[in-house]
């Protein structure tokens, strides 16, 4: 270890947080979690016995950056996060230290049970995950089971400790309907996938409009649930991104400056069509904030106007998404599509001053595609060398870019690899990745018709 990098990690906080080895070329080639960043990082750098892996990783390591956050389960979300968007190779060749984990809820049971897989299945079943690191998961749900009771295996009926102790509802012994259980199993499902500052919103509005009405049992329902989860806020908290340390992310900064904007992009939207000849024909929107999946954000549609028409039907899902003025507008949007796509959609977001760009993978869906950038021509990417120079200066400082005039847009190659070609493919990948999952829950229902 060099003096340069001594210096750095001796700047380690004593803090919970993630953080990313990286080789001489600035390639994230590990993401890991840590409760004490300056005890876990340190760990890699000492003079103890490793087995060879580890000996291999450490002496690719060139440096090293951190995210600190609230919570050890914040780090937890997060590592996840940044696991799928960096694919870094040494998470791969190291995966017998993760486990990865999901948690299964299975809704598509008369009374639901909440267990733990690896291996997500084709069911009815509702999927939080992957999370790398089975035990710490574990204990997060555990702990939110006094918040919202659940039964741990298939309903048998029969009473329990755990009825007599207020962990299940307790339908064995009349304290509660399925329906009623149900309802809060959703509420579980949208703390897990990101949405807990929403839910408490919810249910301090349901408490004030329940006592105002006089319906003081559902009151008190109410705020038994809110004012559990703030006792565990300081516990749990498996996405409160919005206290991340957003100039952190490299990805962030590097797509603030690529694209001129006065801020790193705090919340970004992906969209994506997909059918089949035309037929179930839906869109997706993914949303990230901060750089990392917020799950409850996500919306489907289902295309009403044309059904065989990809522009006319991003032209549709864009349009009714902004309809919803309850929804926070994005401060950059990414289309999965090139310049046609583009220019159909900037008269739609240019009022409101939505940066738009799109990602031209001309029919190439695979996680190895170039990401290829469609962006207008309005963003202002510094200074553009004369002649057919690779334009490598000003905004993208580490890009070996080509750029060409495309009025009004122009297209941008980002390097293999980069931190913000990762940050896009992995946003464009998830936008795919559910609109062919609603896709196909329309055509399954179809067939069943």
């Amino acid at each position: 270890m060099d003096e340069r990098l001594k210096q750095k990690l001796s700047k380690l906080p004593a803090s919970p947080g993630v953080y990313f080895h990286k080789n001489k070329t600035g390639e994230i080639i590990y993401v890991g979690k840590a409760a004490v960043l300056k005890n876990r990082v340190r760990q890699y750098f000492q003079k103890s016995q490793k087995d060879a892996k580890t000996e291999a990783l450490v002496a690719e390591i060139f440096d090293t950056d951190w995210i600190v956050v609230d919570t050890e389960m914040d780090a937890l979300f997060l590592e996840s996060e940044m696991i799928k968007r960096y694919m870094p190779k040494w998470n791969i060749l190291l995966r017998d230290d993760k486990t990865v984990s999901y948690v299964r809820v299975s809704m598509g049971d008369e009374v639901p049970y909440v267990s733990f897989t690896r291996t997500p299945m084709d069911d009815k079943a509702v999927y939080v995950g992957p999370f790398y690191g089975k035990t710490a998961v574990e204990k997060a749900v555990r702990s939110l089971r006094r918040v919202f009771p659940y039964y741990v295996r298939p309903y048998d009926g029969k009473k329990t400790l755990d009825t007599d102790l207020g962990l299940t509802p307790g339908i064995e012994i009349g304290k509660c309907t399925t329906q009623y259980y149900k309802r809060n199993l959703r509420k579980l499902i949208r703390y897990l996938e990101g949405g807990r500052e929403k839910l408490m919103r919810e249910l301090e509005k349901t408490m004030y409009d329940a006592a105002s009405r006089g319906e003081y049992e559902l009151a008190a329902e109410a705020r038994n649930q809110l004012f559990g989860l703030k006792e565990l806020q300081k516990k749990i908290v498996f996405s409160d991104k919005e206290f991340l340390d957003i100039s952190s992310d490299q990805a962030l900064s590097e797509l603030q400056k690529m694209l001129g904007l006065e801020n790193p992009p705090r919340r970004i939207e992906g969209y994506d069509i997909s059918h089949q000849s035309g037929e179930n024909t839906v869109g997706s929107m993914v949303v990230f904030i901060n750089g990392a999946a917020a799950r409850s954000e996500y919306r489907k549609f289902k295309v009403r106007s044309s059904r065989a028409d990809d522009l006319k039907s991003l032209q549709e899902i864009i349009t009714r998404r902004l309809k919803h003025t309850e929804w926070d507008y994005p401060d950059l949007i990414i289309l999965d599509g090139g310049e046609t796509q583009v220019k159909a959609i900037l008269p739609l977001v240019q009022p409101l001053g939505i940066p738009i760009i799109g990602r031209d993978k001309s029919g190439d869906h695979s996680k190895s595609a170039n990401v290829k950038l469609v962006i207008p021509a309005k963003v202002d990417l510094g200074p553009r060398p004369a002649g057919p120079s690779p334009w490598a200066a000003g905004a993208h400082p580490r890009a070996a870019a080509l750029r060409k005039s495309l009025d009004p847009t122009f297209c941008l190659e980002l390097p293999d690899g980069s931190h913000v070609a990762r940050l896009i493919a992995r946003i464009d990948e998830e936008a795919h990745r559910f609109a062919i999952t609603y896709h196909s829950l329309l055509k399954r229902r179809s067939m069943l018709k």
